[in-house]
């Protein structure tokens, strides 16, 4: 069965594949919205926007509309306004004056309350990726804590972070967590949806980080882990990144 999941997922076109990721992970609810940051954060805006375009094209809706529809929880604000988003990617130059100001108002926004901010909302959603590094290299200085740490009690607002300021070290606890003995199957199945999307893209950042933050090897973990032509498959995916 997974070795089945994983080939259909490889053989879909990337754009296609998120859009199918993304209306599962909409329909199962909570526990699958950290795919969502994933597709939304993870990916450039022109990849974004292709499955966009495939979320519309297969199921005659928009996924910001699928989303607000079936999203009824606090982080519905929040994952919207994501899916929604086009980042900036020109100049990689920041704006000191500006990521210092985001970084002070996340910073004075009401901890308990944080999904419902809507600048808190506006500055993850619209800032470019590199504007929202300097953001948390900026909180930093005047919090003395990592922004994704100070954000330990709202769980998609960390994946965000993370996704967003450093998607390897994210995708490499992810990993971990798949690989374990004792995972869940929900958590399990993550180890073919990493593998495949980032294969062809950081797939060896991961893998280093995976080695420098748990003294994991992937290859090594997957050939403990998976078995005859499921793991062969794997560990080829794998390889395309060395």
């Amino acid at each position: 069965m997974r070795f089945k999941e994983v080939i259909v997922l490889w053989t879909l076109h990337p754009w296609e594949r998120d859009a199918r990721m993304a209306k599962e992970a909409i329909e199962n609810g909570p526990e699958a919205y950290a795919v969502l940051v994933e597709i939304a954060c993870s990916r450039s805006s022109e990849e974004l926007l292709g499955a966009r375009k495939a979320y519309h094209s297969l199921f005659d809706q928009s996924i910001e509309e699928d989303a607000s529809l079936n999203i009824t929880g606090p982080e519905r604000k929040l994952l919207v306004a994501l899916v929604s988003a086009y980042r900036y990617e020109g100049s990689s130059m920041v704006k000191e004056d500006e990521a210092k100001y985001d970084a002070t108002a996340i910073k004075n926004a009401d901890k308990n309350k944080l999904l419902e901010d809507d600048e808190v909302v506006r500055i993850l959603a619209t800032r470019s990726k590199r504007h929202i590094q300097e953001v948390y290299n900026h909180y930093k200085q005047i919090s003395s804590k990592n922004l994704d740490e100070d954000l330990e009690t709202t769980l998609i607002l960390k994946e965000t972070v993370q996704c967003l300021c450093s998607p390897q070290k994210y995708y490499a606890k992810v990993l971990n967590e798949s690989l374990k003995y004792c995972a869940d199957e929900k958590t399990r199945k993550a180890l073919n949806r990493v593998i495949v999307t980032r294969a062809d893209a950081d797939m060896k950042q991961i893998i280093d980080e995976l080695q420098s933050q748990y003294t994991v090897s992937l290859s090594k973990k997957i050939e403990d882990r998976a078995r005859g032509s499921y793991k062969d498959f794997l560990l080829n995916l794998v390889a395309r990144g060395n």
